[in-house]
């Protein structure tokens, strides 16, 4: 992959001084154009140590409308972002529709130095990659367009841009005993990007290899390549999304079970018994969350379930256990301006939380397989697709030590008629009930087909989901608080 790029270019100064005022009126002129057309542009600049990244990087935002446009230059994981998914830091940077992104250093660069100095295997690097893949796969089909840079620079000409950077007092400060670490594990670090470039190339995200031992060639490639993507994405706006794939049939249709249907709503418990065992319940949770080994744990409680199921009240059960510095809520509703302008799952990994946390999601990320489904908020090819890309973000979450729980609290018809009915009736309940609640249950049959599918497809093996039968409020409650506890005296 990077045989082509050791040709040495050369870009004559005449040739520099004569092209670039007309690139940057046209680079001016395009980003101009993409506040309009409301499509983001992540643009990764990546390579060998000395190979001008952060230069090439300075030079973008010289050259382009500074305002619009979000630069990262990312070192080491701080404390912060090593206590969540890898990927968290990254999501958090995303830039929204019609802005450009540019990282200096991306989530390639980690996974491609742990494999480098040996802190990771071959097969942790290829899973890495995968999860990348996957991850620019979900922004293009977002709309974004990603561009990226490799910076190349063979061994010697490394040597030779790290020791000529060394020698001059004015930029010595460039180069670091890092760099030269790494310029003695060249060969390892060459092996290693070429693979994880070979996994993730992809005809809509190419890496595109840029030869540096010239930094005009290499700058005012750059630029025109970057011109030349983005110029032909705003002339030629991208084609519609093809088709979604066969749906699959309903659970109901499948093997003539419905899962909703098959729960035991008829379970109930004495007061007496449920008032007892809560207060039991809640003891436990709450010497739980300060076990010594607690805080090398982070806690996502995710609750969904039809409207009036008992989701607030699950809640409170177990917030009234924990110390309030220790959980947050967050309620979902429909999503802001800000949120409608990122990829759907950007306002839900924005908040995971740091270990020793629990977050409390009071619905979720699935609503795009649930409401947005239903109602048609969105095309069916973005539904489709949302199944795995739901099963891989909760698979990162696991994988980051923390514990997922997921909660489907289900009613009867004829319960939520009546708890809709008292919340009318009741004053300091209406605000409970809304107009949206009564059009919910004119589609009471297409939201059931929507629940069996989702939980057929998500509740996977490290993130199933836990099906509570709370037409009985008590006996809901305490479903919820003893898996909660059990899980938790499993794991510490």
């Amino acid at each position: 992959m990077f045989e082509s790029a050791e040709l040495g270019h050369k870009l004559e100064k005449e040739v520099w001084d004569r092209e670039l005022p007309t690139l940057r009126e046209a680079l001016l002129d395009a980003q101009f154009d993409l506040a309009a057309a409301k499509f983001p542009v992540v643009i990764l600049v990546a390579g060998v140590d000395g190979a001008g990244k952060s230069e090439t990087v300075n030079t973008l935002n010289e050259w382009l409308d500074p305002r619009h446009i979000q630069t990262h230059g990312l070192d080491v994981p701080s404390d912060e972002e090593r206590e969540r998914p890898h990927m968290w830091r990254y999501w958090r940077m995303l830039p929204p529709k019609g802005k450009i992104g540019i990282f200096d250093g991306s989530w390639y660069t980690w996974p491609i130095l742990e494999r480098t100095s040996g802190r990771i295997k071959t097969s942790e690097l290829d899973q890495d990659m995968g999860r990348v893949a996957r991850f620019e796969q979900m922004l293009i089909q977002e709309g974004a367009l990603v561009l990226k840079f490799w910076m190349h620079l063979s061994k010697d000409a490394q040597k030779k841009r790290l020791k000529l950077l060394e020698k001059d007092p004015k930029t010595r400060w460039r180069v670091t005993p890092r760099d030269w670490k790494h310029f003695e594990l060249y060969d390892s670090f060459r092996q290693v990007s070429e693979r994880a470039l070979r996994a993730t190339s992809t005809a809509a995200s190419p890496w595109i290899v840029v030869e540096a031992s010239d930094w005009r060639y290499q700058r005012l490639t750059v630029g025109k390549i970057l011109l030349e993507k983005l110029r032909a994405r705003l002339d030629n706006p991208a084609p519609p999304p093809p088709p979604p794939p066969p749906a699959l049939q309903p659970v109901a249709s499948l093997d003539e079970m419905n899962v909703l249907r098959a729960l035991n709503l008829t379970r109930t418990l004495e007061k007496k018994d449920y008032e007892e065992e809560l207060l039991t319940l809640q003891g436990r949770l709450n010497l739980l969350t300060r076990h010594k080994n607690f805080k090398k744990h982070s806690v996502v409680l995710v609750f969904e379930g039809v409207d009036a199921a008992g989701k607030g009240g699950g809640i409170r059960r177990i917030t009234q256990a924990l110390d309030a510095r220790t959980y947050h809520i967050q309620p979902v509703a429909a999503p802001t301006e800000e949120e409608r302008a990122q990829p759907y799952l950007w306002r839900f990994w924005r908040h995971l939380p740091r270990r020793g946390k629990v977050m409390i999601y009071d619905r979720s990320w699935y609503g795009r397989v649930l409401v947005e489904r239903v109602e048609g908020f969105c095309a069916e090819a973005d539904w489709q697709r949302a199944y795995s890309e739901i099963n891989d973000f909760e698979d990162q979450i696991v994988r980051s030590q923390t514990l997922l729980l997921k909660f489907w609290l289900s009613i009867s018809q004829e319960e939520q008629l009546r708890r809709f009915q008292e919340r009318q009736v009741t004053p300091f309940k209406r605000f409970k009930i809304t107009d949206e609640d009564w059009r919910n249950r004119e589609k009471w049959p297409q939201y059931e087909r929507a629940i069996c599918d989702m939980i057929d497809r998500t509740s996977t093996e490290i993130a199933p989901w836990t099906l509570v039968e709370s037409e009985d409020k008590r006996y809901g409650r305490l479903k919820i608080l003893r898996t909660l506890v059990q899980r938790l005296e499993d794991e510490l």
